[in-house]
Formats: C-alpha cells, structure tokens, sequence
C-alpha cells in the first residue's frame, strides 16, 4: 500500500525478500542491503522488532532517514506466552526503534498513544489500514468449489486466516448455534484442517482465494464476521487497523465483531462481547445494512497527501 503511494509520487521503492523466517537471518540480510542500496529513507514496519536491534548504527553509512512503523504491541503480545518477562523483552527493543526513528507512523490512535509512551517528544501520523478505492473495481471471478446462492439464503461469510487468534473457535460455536444458515470460511492457515476437520455441515471451507476475488465473494454475503476472544490486544485491534473488516464495511455489508474495538463510529459496524456474539448475529440476520453516503467510503487514497507530507519532510 505504501509502496504503490510512494511510487505514484516519484519515488524509488525497494520491497526486500529475504527468501527466510529465520529472524537472525532476517536481521543479517536488512543491514546487508541497506549497505548495498544506501536508501534515502527506510520505512520498518514492526514485529518482531527484535530484527532491528541496532539498525540505527548504519545510519550515515546504510541509510539517512528512519521511519518506525507501528503496527502492533510487540511487548504485549509477548507477555500473552511469556507473561511479565516477556513483555519487557519485546517493550526494550519496541522502545529503541521509537527512540531511533525519524518519523513514527502507525495504524490507529491506541497504537499511537501506546508508542509515543516511548518517545513523549516525537510526533506519531496515524495512517489507518484502508483497502484501495480499486478493491471495490475487483473481478468478480472466484473458485469453481464456491457454492451457489439463491436470493433469500446469502451466506455469514468469515474473510482470515484460520486461526485461534482471528476466532476459529468462536466462529464454529456460532456457526453450530445458526445451522439453518449457511457460512463460508474464505482463507486459510497451516493447521486449518485440523480445525476444520470437524466442522458442522452448514459451514463451508472456500480455502484460500485471491485477493482479485474476495469482494465477489463478499458481495454475496448476508452478514460478515470477525469472532475474536477478548483480550490484551483488543484495545489495539480497530476499525481503522483491521484490513478486513473495512473490506466488509466497503461492500455495504452489516459486519457483527468481537474482540475488537470501534475508534470511531462506523455505519453497519456492530461491535458486542463475545459471549454475545451468537445473539448479535441472529439478531441483525433480519436487519438490512444501512446505505452508504460518499463519506462512509474509507479508501487508502485519503492517506496519500499525509503519506506525501511525511516523506518530503525527510
């Protein structure tokens, strides 16, 4: 998203791949090629920030200018393993890179307050995680293994990786609550047979599908998902960070989460508890979203004279 902005403002972009998961490779072959390059400016989208640890040495002789981007609470992710210890560990390096940077950049305004704790002196640009104006103009081609839809019996459709941490749990507790009604898991994880492998009847595995094809699939939707678990992470888990959910909310569909939180008020967004979250969704099954008006549509496209103004100023 960024590299497409940057580009249509004339500006050279190097997205590396590191061909490995290993992270003291990872960290290794960064300051390798920030060496060979010299960029002007590298952008560090964080987690596991540890990878980063002393990236700020090459400045001057690797690159000039240091922008911290962050997207999620190292630290307290963490802590969720490794409790208190944990939590330190990753909040060290957390600190360092925000201390380093230039310029901090994030998704939301809880992630910002959380980040400028480090660095109280620095200004922190909030760029929500808004799809491309383009997602709406998708193909509509999908799968040959997606079911039909006969008006009157649209699908509660789930869009993510399967996982415990994205809901998978909740999702089947929902969907065995609802078996009248149909719902498409679209996505995928390396062990999602293993929690799919007892799935109820009314709910269908899509697999993994292209990015091209998910506002088709969406556009048959009744009502989407997103059936987290409370906990330390909600309060930096909103509206403006999670891709999806704008995603959902861009197509005009009534999107029923849990487990995340409303930084602002979203027309068709119903956020509850999660022990609520079968109710809410039989409960808005019957109720027709709400139509957009021009200033519901949050597209990436309102970040791009932000984005220009940052990078100028570096």
């Amino acid at each position: 998203m960024f590299a497409s902005t940057l580009k249509s403002q004339g500006h050279e972009v190097i997205i590396p791949s590191f061909g490995t998961r290993n992270w003291i490779k990872i960290a290794g072959l960064a300051n390798k090629i920030a060496r060979e390059r010299e960029p002007d400016v590298v952008h560090i989208f964080n987690v596991p920030d540890i990878i980063y640890h002393n990236f700020a040495k090459l400045r001057g002789s690797g690159f000039k200018k240091l922008i911290y981007d962050y997207r999620s609470p190292w630290g307290i992710e963490l802590s969720q393993t490794f409790g208190m210890p944990g939590r330190i560990f990753g909040e060290g390096f957390e600190r360092e890179l925000a201390n380093s940077a230039d310029v901090i950049t994030t998704v939301n305004r809880p992630l910002g307050r959380k980040v400028q704790e480090y660095a109280p002196h620095k200004k922190v640009h909030v760029i929500p995680n808004y799809p491309h104006r383009s997602f709406l103009d998708k193909e509509t081609k999908v799968g040959a293994n997606v079911p039909a839809v006969e008006p009157g019996n649209e699908p509660i459709i789930f869009v993510g990786r399967i996982c415990t941490q994205e809901g998978i749990g909740k999702l089947l507790e929902v969907a065995r609550a609802i078996p009248e009604k149909e719902f498409w898991v679209i996505g995928s994880g390396p062990f999602a047979n293993w929690y799919l492998w007892r799935k109820p009847a009314n709910l269908k595995n899509l697999g993994w599908q292209t990015h091209e094809s998910v506002a088709g699939l969406l556009s048959n939707a009744r009502l989407c998902l997103i059936p987290r678990e409370e906990e330390a992470l909600t309060p930096y888990s909103t509206d403006k960070s999670i891709w999806k959910l704008n995603e959902y909310l861009l197509m005009g569909k009534k999107v029923v989460a849990s487990g995340v939180t409303m930084e602002e008020k979203r027309k068709n967004l119903v956020i509850v508890k999660t022990e609520d979250l079968v109710d809410a969704v039989r409960d808005n099954l019957t109720r027709e979203p709400d139509k957009l008006a021009p200033e519901d549509y949050m597209f990436w496209e309102r970040n791009e004279r932000l984005i220009g103004e940052i990078y100028d100023s570096l």
